[in-house]
């Protein structure tokens, strides 16, 4: 039987068909419409961190989701019976989507649940329109309906607008010890990527009185420099409401504009902006700016603290200083999601460490095994062998307050009573005792109870 060549169209056709599956173009191009994003922001942001998390989760699938020995759970418990707890599925997974970055925080999570072992319905933002109508387009076509849905449209709620926001008023303190240089850099660039419209981004800075001038001098220089090929490089807002408030926050502003300040309505820009002179109860400090403005506040670092212990707790903080003991003061004495020292973004970016904020500027962590961790219940398991029955047959009723000293916790650690800290000098236990003393009590325990019934005269606790 002769067989059937494909011919050179049907060839290139499916090399097309593939090709535009595979493809990041049609991605690319909806990020751009949407935000008005630069290629390479849209591939850093949105797509690289997506496929690694997709491919990292892959990697270490079963090591992540099997289940997990308590080690530390004594004799009795981890090595009797056996304690361990398996990682379950939670359910059902409601996923909603962000504007911002509209692509990787609608698929990052979904990867961790999916991983889980949920069913998962995506919500992605009616907001990003372009990238909404391309993830409908790819669920309904490449991914399993009997687990994955994706559901379009606005949301209804009651409560406040903010509600559904990730985020918060990050400030970044720049001390007078820092390299102003690289503050001036990263810090400018951070309002630069996707105009400012990022959950980490700095919404203000502190700037000590000794390098404030020499801080927004290279800052306007940086500035500049991401500008020198013209705008497009740059991100647009998102739409025209956003627009309306982000301007109205800067016209409000009773600081002066020292940098920047232009912007266009119809394409929605917003040139970068620094406004310095501002105080706390500016319009700029009235809530999270989410766009290319950055208002100066000249502060010691002790007002700087102040300042910020008064306002809710920021997603991300960020400190530029080369001395160690005002880094540790700002870490110690102000709470925040995440920290970058010397730096910006930094933090959000390490795939393996958990992200997530604190208080009001959100709720848990994702990242990899962290979002699994999210989407999963720790069922523990305890299996306990049946000749324990007779070992604990006193803790049946009716009881008797004779035996009561059995269940009492060895005080391990040798503290006494009235000691300081530094009083307390010694070490408990070496771990082969820990569980070497326990073991050899319980089989002792065993033997006496098999020949009295339970009924026994031994003292023993009955955790190492």
């Amino acid at each position: 039987m002769v067989s059937q060549y494909s011919t050179q169209d049907e060839i290139d056709e499916s090399h097309e068909t593939l090709t535009a599956t595979f493809s990041t173009e049609q991605i690319i191009n909806a990020l751009h419409n949407d935000l008005g994003r630069h290629p390479f922001e849209s591939s850093l942001g949105d797509l690289h961190s997506t496929k690694h998390a997709v491919l990292h989760t892959l990697k270490n699938l079963d090591k992540w989701t099997s289940d997990v020995k308590l080690a530390d759970a004594g004799f009795i418990f981890g090595v009797l019976g056996k304690a361990h707890y398996r990682k379950e599925p939670l359910g059902v997974a409601l996923i909603i989507g962000t504007w911002n970055y509209p692509l990787y925080v609608a698929l990052n999570p979904l990867v961790g649940a999916l991983a889980a072992g949920c069913c998962v319905m995506v919500k992605p933002s009616e907001v990003a329109t372009h990238t909404e109508a391309l993830l409908r387009e790819l669920f309904l076509k490449d991914l399993d309906p009997q687990a994955i849905r994706l559901a379009t449209g606005g949301i209804f709620f009651v409560g406040s607008s903010k509600v559904l926001e990730l985020g918060g008023q990050g400030p970044c303190f720049v001390t007078k010890s820092c390299d102003v240089e690289l503050a001036a850099r990263r810090i400018s660039n951070t309002k630069f990527m996707n105009a400012g419209q990022i959950c980490t981004n700095i919404n203000h800075a502190f700037a000590e009185p000794e390098i404030t001038d020499q801080l927004l001098e290279r800052m306007i220089y940086w500035n500049d420099q991401y500008l020198k090929q013209g705008d497009s490089h740059m991100s647009r807002i998102i739409s025209e409401h956003n627009f309306d408030r982000v301007i109205r926050l800067l016209n409000n502003t009773k600081g002066e504009i020292v940098y920047g300040g232009k912007s266009n309505r119809e394409s929605k820009f917003i040139h970068p902006t620094i406004v310095k002179g501002i105080n706390l109860d500016d319009s700029l400090m009235s809530e999270e700016i989410f766009g290319p403005l950055l208002p100066m506040i000249t502060a010691t670092v002790d007002e700087a603290i102040k300042i910020t212990k008064s306002l809710p707790k920021p997603l991300a903080m960020y400190v530029f200083s080369k001395d160690d003991a005002v880094t540790k003061k700002i870490l110690d004495q102000v709470d925040s999601g995440g920290v970058t020292v010397n730096g910006t973004l930094f933090h959000s970016s390490v795939d393996s460490a958990p992200f997530g904020g604190v208080g009001d500027s959100s709720y848990g962590t994702f990242h990899e095994e962290h979002s699994i961790h999210c989407f999963t219940h720790k069922r523990t398991v305890v299996t306990p062998p049946s000749f324990m029955d007779k070992v604990l047959n006193f803790t049946y009723a009716p009881y008797d307050m004779k035996h009561v000293g059995r269940t009492n916790i060895a005080n391990t650690m040798g503290f006494k009573r009235g000691e300081t800290l530094e009083d307390q000098r010694r070490v408990g236990p070496s771990r082969f005792l820990r569980w070497a003393l326990p073991a050899i009590s319980v089989v002792a325990l065993a033997y006496v109870a098999s020949k009295t019934n339970g009924e026994h005269p031994c003292m023993l606790s009955l955790k190492p």
